[in-house]
């Protein structure tokens, strides 16, 4: 049996063996681990730079889907104002006023569903809460129709 004769250099190498430095600092001089963040991410956000709150992204494009379709349908009840012209064959209707009612009621909700939705995008984009614009922009919604028909009952008289 042959045992290689263990040698501490080889004369194949060119290079001396690398010479080991100080050991490591401590590790009490490390940096601390850093603390979880109170709002979920591993790491804080930068300094001045609010955090993205995914609960109020998703709420906020929910309402907005469901403010579209409330303005459709308020704008959909809007042409029923149409019929209130139709006692004016006895009378004697603004029906200039009924048309205007009308317009409000069909056009004023879809202008509001723009209004609302940039102002939420803006207001997410500058991570700032934003579900309350939606349910501030159905209430108005509503409210258009509801002004929409106040103008056209002011075109026939005596419906007020």
């Amino acid at each position: 049996m042959y045992v290689a004769s263990a040698r501490p250099y080889d004369e194949r190498v060119t290079t001396p063996p690398p010479a080991y430095g100080p050991p490591p600092e401590p590790y009490a001089q490390q940096p601390a681990p850093v603390a979880p963040s109170p709002y979920g991410y591993a790491v804080a956000p930068p300094p001045g730079k609010r955090p993205i709150r995914t609960w109020d992204l998703v709420v906020t494009i929910v309402l907005l889907v469901l403010a579209g379709v409330l303005a459709a349908i308020m704008s959909f009840f809007g042409f029923f104002l149409a019929m209130a012209g139709d006692s004016c064959g006895a009378r004697d209707c603004n029906s200039d006023m009924i048309a205007v009612g009308l317009m409000v009621a069909v056009a004023l909700p879809w202008l509001l569903l723009i209004i609302v939705a940039v102002v939420a995008i803006v207001m997410l984009v500058k991570r700032r809460i934003a579900f309350w614009v939606p349910l501030i922009g159905g209430v108005l919604i509503i409210g258009s129709w509801f002004l929409g028909a106040a103008i056209a009952s002011a075109g026939v008289p005596g419906a007020l």
